[in-house]
């Protein structure tokens, strides 16, 4: 009789690819959960910078350079063109308003004032010549008025007495209209010379006036002559010292051109370059200050120019309350500008972690110190000393402010 043989539930070749398959899935197990931890680096604790987040005042500021200027500078030009025959002082020298600097030569403006004077002297003697004309025309005028003014009134005499003697039948009417018909002639005559004065006078009048306008002219076109030849010899504006100067001997100067400049010592201010990024930023008023030795002195801004020249442009600053002692044109000083008002706020210095971060995360310390931990935060407006912190710190925590260049993703760091 045939026994039924039972079938193996469990044989080596079906344990065997179970266990393969266990051994598969523990490895991918593994690998998931050795890579799903944080990634650790140790760190040298002398080769890392570590900074307290504090809380404290805080202003937004950059530092720039600045030149020491003198408060005004008047440049001197040739007002008008020649050659340079002499120099009356040297660059550097201290000057007074009106002292000669130099004298330049121009033949062509000196014999235009020749001539021009020679025609004034012979318009002011042809003036004379014809007031002197007018004069005697005048007073031979006069005369004959005189003369017609004599015969009109002896005229008059005879002829009112002729007519109470021909209305007594005295004299007969011959006589009488012969008297009376001088002393109509005489009458129109005298009208008529009358009329003829009085066209001389206002003639004479006019022609005075034209004569003195044209004068006037002429002698204002001398006078702008003369200060043209006089204008060569270039003085100074305003006191000052001179520097800068271009001239020398023999040289030749167009109209226009720059002799140098008088720079006013009364008093100084700084001319700073900012780069054009903080341009929306900088106004009149804006505040500075800079160290000399061991003082501090403080700027405000008083002037800006909006051109932008290589990425910068340039404000003028006065100083406030007083000027360092000993400070000299052309003088550099570092200016810390400031670009806000002081504010209370949570702060962390400054370092090269952030060209790796962006101000997006640090590496912040553990309570015992012996760990750092990614921690994200957020970072608002900056100064050279500090960053403000808006989130992510508090004041006491303590951070690397080191950089991060090595640490690529590293997620932990252990302080040794």
């Amino acid at each position: 009789m045939d026994r039924k043989i039972e079938k193996k539930k469990w044989n080596s070749k079906l344990l065997m690819t179970i266990g393969g398959v266990v051994v598969l899935v523990g490895g991918i197990v593994y690998v998931v959960l050795a890579t799903s931890g944080k990634s650790k680096l140790n760190v040298d604790r002398e080769r890392i910078t570590i900074s307290e987040v504090t809380k404290g005042p805080f202003q937004v500021t950059i530092p720039e350079n600045g030149v020491v200027l003198p408060i005004t500078t008047i440049y001197v030009d040739a007002a008008e063109g020649g050659r340079v025959q002499e120099r009356f002082v040297e660059d550097g020298t201290m000057v007074k308003k009106g002292d000669p600097i130099l004298k330049l030569g121009n033949s062509d403006l000196e014999l235009s004032l020749s001539n021009q004077e020679t025609q004034v002297f012979g318009q002011i003697t042809q003036m004379q010549i014809s007031r002197n004309n007018a004069r005697q025309a005048t007073i031979g005028k006069l005369n004959q008025m005189a003369d017609v003014d004599n015969g009109f009134r002896e005229a008059e005499r005879i002829y009112k007495l002729n007519k109470r003697l021909y209305d007594q039948k005295a004299i007969g009417l011959q006589e009488f209209k012969k008297s009376e018909n001088d002393y109509n002639y005489q009458l129109n005559r005298k009208k008529l010379t009358t009329q003829i004065l009085s066209s001389d006078s206002s003639q004479v009048r006019t022609e005075e006036k034209q004569n003195q306008e044209q004068y006037a002219h002429m002698k204002n076109s001398l006078a702008m002559m003369r200060k043209k030849v006089d204008d060569l010899t270039i003085r100074a504006p305003v006191d000052g010292q001179l520097t800068g100067m271009d001239a020398e001997i023999g040289q030749n100067k167009a109209k226009g051109a720059s002799i140098g400049q008088i720079d006013v010592i009364t008093g100084f201010k700084v001319r700073v370059n900012i780069d054009e990024h903080y341009l929306q930023q900088v106004f009149l008023g804006i505040p500075g200050t800079f160290a000399l030795g061991d003082k501090q002195f403080k700027l405000v801004v008083k002037k800006v120019y909006a051109q932008i020249t290589n990425g910068k442009f340039q404000v003028d600053m006065q100083f406030v309350d007083k000027v360092p002692a000993g400070i000299r044109r052309g003088q550099t000083l570092q200016i810390l500008l400031a670009l806000s008002d002081e504010t209370q706020a949570v702060l962390v210095p400054r370092g090269g972690f952030y060209q790796a971060t962006g101000g997006n995360w640090i590496f912040k310390l553990s309570a015992d110190g012996k760990t750092a931990y990614r921690a994200d935060i957020q970072l608002s407006r900056q100064n050279p000393d500090f960053f403000e912190v808006l989130g992510g710190l508090k004041p006491g925590e303590k951070v690397i402010t080191s950089s991060y260049d090595t640490y690529g993703d590293i997620q932990e760091l252990i302080i040794k």
